[in-house]
């Protein structure tokens, strides 16, 4: 059994460092998940590591199988869900080659299944404050003391994909006020907390998105990044890990966490109730 999930986003496909490593192929409910998951120990610690567009990248933001990448990571016992994902920035402060930790989230995504729930089980989610904001401030410390650039207390969009924005979609982004913008975060964090994990997340910045005249993205400048940020991040999963390990759930994210039980009444399908087993957390 594991205790943190992994999820690497584009660039960020193995962790060197693990001991201990078997790759495993997980059955779930909502289909395989993105790739097999990679177990291992990083000092001492068990995790479990999914390259979230496959480590050959063949899934676009959209096609990722969400569901059942969290699930999968939660049958394997992860209590805990660290996310690294590429992401443009819509602030001068955040520039390339920087991980920042948000602390909010905006959803625009339109084309992806949300939620585990459904089918006559319905279950209503707090979700006021998406990420866990003490794992969110362990790991900007640790970027920290690691000399890596790193920020906080930002506000990441999550869009659909592959394309990248308009010129006109990224003006309207900063103007609202917001200060990162990604493809990914969304359903991961929600489905995350469906499933009643923390949820960490770590943006590496690769570009400024399509708003800054003269530096508008280009695939081959988030490519460059890319390669730099992956080195920041695992530098950061390999001294944050064992410091995660040891944190117990936060006050803020055991108020937030659903109540798995108010709807578990008579009248829903067996069914329906066995499909997630893992995630209410008892047998069927």
């Amino acid at each position: 059994m594991i205790q943190i999930g992994i999820i690497g986003g584009s660039g960020l496909y193995n962790i060197e460092g693990m001991k201990n490593i078997k790759e495993i192929s997980v059955k779930t409910p909502f289909g395989n998940p993105s790739d097999k998951v990679i177990t291992g120990e990083i000092k001492g610690v068990k995790i479990g590591f999914i390259a979230r567009h496959n480590r050959e990248h063949l899934l676009t933001p959209t096609e990722v199988p969400y569901r059942a990448n969290v699930y999968a990571l939660k049958k394997l016992g992860a209590n805990t869900i660290i996310a690294f994902s590429a992401v443009g920035s819509l602030r001068e402060k955040f520039p390339p080659k920087t991980l920042v930790m948000p602390n909010q989230l905006i959803d625009k995504t339109i084309l992806r299944p949300n939620t585990f729930f459904g089918g006559g089980l319905v279950m209503h989610t707090p979700f006021a404050h998406p990420f866990c904001n003490c794992l969110q401030e362990l790991l900007y410390k640790e970027a920290k003391k690691l000399k890596i650039k790193t920020g906080k207390e930002a506000t990441l969009v999550a869009m659909e994909g592959p394309a990248y924005s308009t010129k006109a979609e990224s003006l309207f982004h900063k103007k609202m006020g917001w200060d990162l913008i990604g493809m990914t975060a969304c359903p991961e964090a929600k489905l995350a907390r469906e499933a009643s994990l923390r949820f960490a997340q770590v943006c590496m910045v690769t570009d400024f998105d399509a708003w800054k005249e003269g530096d508008e993205v280009s695939v081959s400048k988030v490519n460059e990044t890319m390669k730099y940020n992956e080195v920041a991040a695992k530098k950061l999963i390999l001294a944050a890990i064992p410091l995660i390990a040891k944190k117990t759930f936060c006050s803020a994210c055991k108020k937030e966490m659903p109540d798995l039980t108010a709807s578990h009444n008579k009248s829903i399908d067996k069914k329906v109730l066995k499909k997630l087993e893992v995630i209410l957390k008892q047998k069927f």
